[in-house]
Order: structure tokens, then sequence, then C-alpha cells
């Protein structure tokens, strides 16, 4: 199983990114997809997490900013980051909770002020 993120990059304070995530090979019953966030000299932070039913829970450093989704039929996850603040920097990791706890290679987010 692979974890391709993408959407990464650099951008002004109050702008927009998008990251996605696409799981390749087999994956037997996700039971949720999620985004995690690090920054150096720090632990691996949850951002969001969509679970199979649909259900969604945020960080609440992110709620009313980022919005995660997902396709089922692709195993891909989204994350929409609306008014990012430089302190939303950090490399970004997708996850995906099955029977194995599968994870990105992380994808960097920078935000200038």
């Amino acid at each position: 199983v692979q974890l391709q993120a993408s959407g990464g990059g650099l951008v002004q304070a109050g702008g927009t990114l998008r990251l996605s995530c696409a799981a390749s090979g087999t994956i037997f019953s996700i039971t949720a997809m999620a985004w995690y966030r690090q920054t150096p000299g720090k632990q691996r932070e949850l951002v969001a997490r969509i679970f199979s039913s649909g259900r969604t829970n945020y960080a609440d450093f992110v709620k009313d900013r980022f919005t995660i989704s997902r396709d089922n039929a692709k195993n891909t996850v989204y994350l929409k980051m609306n008014s990012l603040k430089p302190e939303d920097t950090a490399v970004y990791y997708c996850n995906v909770l099955s029977d194995i706890n599968y994870w990105g290679k992380g994808t960097q987010v920078t935000v200038s002020s």
C-alpha cells in the first residue's frame, strides 16, 4: 500500500491550498482517513479525520478554516485549507487507518507572513 500526497507548497497568509492523498494497493476495510502535521521538534498532531461513515473531526486550531473530504471510490482524501496562517507551516502527512495504520511521506506546506 502506498499513500501519495500532493498539493503542498508556499502560500501567503490568508491564502488557500488543497492537499490530496491517494491510496493505492489493496486496503481492507478503511476505518478512517486523516491528515496530521508536524513541525521540527514537535510531535505529529492530528489536523482532521474523516470516518467511513462520513463523520469528521477537526483539531480546534483548524476548525472553520480547513475541510476534509474523501472519495471512497478512489481511496483519496482531500484537505482544503483556507485562511492559512504562518503557524500552519508544517509537513502534512496523510494517514489511513485500516487493519494497519498507513502513513504517507508528507508534503511541505509553508505559509509566509
